[in-house]
């Protein structure tokens, strides 16, 4: 089974894991969102999502259960051959890369980067 790599040009670290939680918050609600991606061999495939709260086009999806404060269900999407996480400067924070419940800001990854560079997460060799 494939891993997961984050990718900046031509700059790209190996996360050592074939699922990674990804959390930000909402540019507009200020509110947290979370969905877990995992490498396959067809591409990432979304496993889980979970938002605080509704509004400003972050409605929870089909079947959501609350629980422990945040709307959770399982999104239908074709895998995908990578993500492009854009950095923005209208939200509170980065965004967060967690490995198995030890998460670290997007940046972190990559020192010196820009507030508005795009990162890459994509399937890789282990």
């Amino acid at each position: 089974m494939p891993g997961l790599c984050l990718a900046l040009g031509a700059a790209v670290v190996a996360l050592h894991a074939g699922t990674v939680d990804l959390r930000w918050t909402h540019s507009v609600q200020k509110t947290e969102w979370r969905e877990t991606w995992q490498a396959t061999d067809a591409g990432l495939v979304v496993k889980q999502a979970a938002v605080q709260s509704s509004g400003a086009g972050m409605d929870p999806g089909e079947n959501a259960v609350f629980k422990d404060g945040f709307w959770v269900w399982h999104p239908k999407l074709p895998p995908q051959p990578q993500l492009i996480l854009t950095r923005s400067p209208y939200t509170p924070g980065d965004w967060h890369v967690c490995i198995k419940g030890e998460c670290r800001d997007l940046g972190s990854y990559f020192p010196g980067i820009g507030p508005e560079q795009a990162v890459t997460l994509k399937p890789c060799a282990r």
